[in-house]
């Protein structure tokens, strides 16, 4: 059933429904097998969950307010939903063409993303090289009608399940620096291979690999966009990336954070609740005020994103900022739990789990302070 979007309200109250009902029942699986089925996407296309910003014709919703991404990733937290494969598809891909791609290649792909039969991915980490895209090995050659792409990718979110990937390619090798395009490569394309899912630590149901390109033979019309002008476009569309990031972190830390105070007002220890000591009561009082400060801040910046006034360097900032405080407040939270916060399928444990990438993908702290730095003059 589509979810009616008539209200903000409304709306949250349908994605908690529908998770509830469709969603979390089976997520356990999901995670187990280290893949969200399918049925996962198509039941969030045809709730009219994905493409929310994608105008009508090409099956989308029409909303451009990021408020709607904004709840429905509050709720993904909430229902203990696996987020990573869904910011990959709705908030980079999708975005990135329904923006940057011609007619043609919106009326072949977009319904499709928007309905859930096709599912996609971004790639452009490599295993020499990650933030920086100067770095890309992998090279697109032309040869008439086609290209020919050689090279891989690595930590690619969605990589399995994904249909059509956006692939970060060097068509130029001779501009330092530049001479990045973007092209949709599209499952069994030949050359085209993926490895075993990679294992990784938390977020189990998302599904993160390998890919190898080996003479990938890609037609001219899956050119995202201008040639060699894909670093223009990657960061014209990072501050959406990391916005979505840092939302993810805000309702991590305030998910666990309340969790972790109905927690201690019950767990005892010499005959008083656990967070009535002095020092239990003072981190969680300062906890609570960084979090309440975050949330004030994401809202601020979802409110300038709207606006279009949201810059790369602000993006760079609220990233660094939360996600920072999102770890800080998965780890003293789940210290407060004890030895039950140290099991793998306890909340504090999933959350802490899963907060360890926040501080990775999309951008590490690390670069980011070199963003924040370099745009104070230094």
């Amino acid at each position: 059933m589509r979810i009616e979007i008539d209200s903000f309200d409304h709306y949250r109250k349908s994605c908690r429904e529908f998770l509830a009902r469709e969603i979390v029942p089976e997520h356990p699986k999901w995670e187990e097998n280290g893949l969200v089925e399918r049925s996962f996407w198509e039941k969030l296309g045809q709730a009219g969950l994905l493409g929310m910003a994608v105008s009508p014709e090409f099956g989308g919703r029409g909303k451009n307010d990021y408020r709607f991404a904004v709840i429905l990733t509050e709720e993904l937290i909430k229902a203990g939903v696996t987020v990573p494969g869904i910011v990959a598809h709705n908030d980079v891909v999708t975005s990135y063409l329904f923006s940057l791609a011609n007619g043609e290649q919106k009326n072949r792909w977009l319904p499709e993303l928007c309905s859930g039969k096709r599912v996609a991915a971004i790639a452009m980490t490599e295993p020499g090289g990650g933030s920086n895209t100067a770095d890309i090995k992998t090279v697109a050659k032309r040869q008439g009608d086609y290209y020919r792409v050689n090279g891989s990718k690595t930590y690619i979110t969605n990589g399995i399940n994904a249909d059509l990937i956006v692939v970060a390619v060097k068509t130029d090798e001779g501009k330092q620096g530049q001479g990045i395009s973007l092209l949709a490569i599209e499952r069994d394309m030949p050359g085209f291979t993926r490895g075993a899912p990679l294992k990784k630590i938390g977020w189990h149901g998302s599904d993160t690999a390998e890919l190898f390109f080996d003479d990938c033979k890609v037609p001219v019309t899956n050119l995202i966009g201008r040639e060699n002008l894909g670093n223009y476009y990657f960061m014209s569309a990072m501050p959406r990336e990391r916005l979505s990031i840092s939302t993810v972190a805000v309702a991590s830390a305030e998910q666990i954070l309340q969790s972790t105070l109905d927690y201690v007002k019950e767990r005892a220890a010499f005959n008083q609740p656990i967070g009535s000591f002095q020092y239990n009561r003072f981190m969680l009082a300062q906890l609570d005020t960084e979090v309440n400060i975050a949330r004030i801040y994401l809202d601020n910046a979802v409110d300038r994103f709207n606006q279009g006034l949201f810059t790369l360097v602000d993006a760079a900032r609220i990233k660094l900022w939360t996600t920072e405080l999102q770890m800080k407040v998965a780890d003293r939270c789940l210290q407060l739990h004890g030895g039950l916060g140290y099991l793998r399928d306890s909340i504090a444990g999933k959350n802490w789990l899963n907060s360890r990438a926040q501080t990775i993908y999309g951008g590490t702290s690390e670069v980011l302070q070199e963003i924040i730095s370099k745009s104070m003059g230094l």
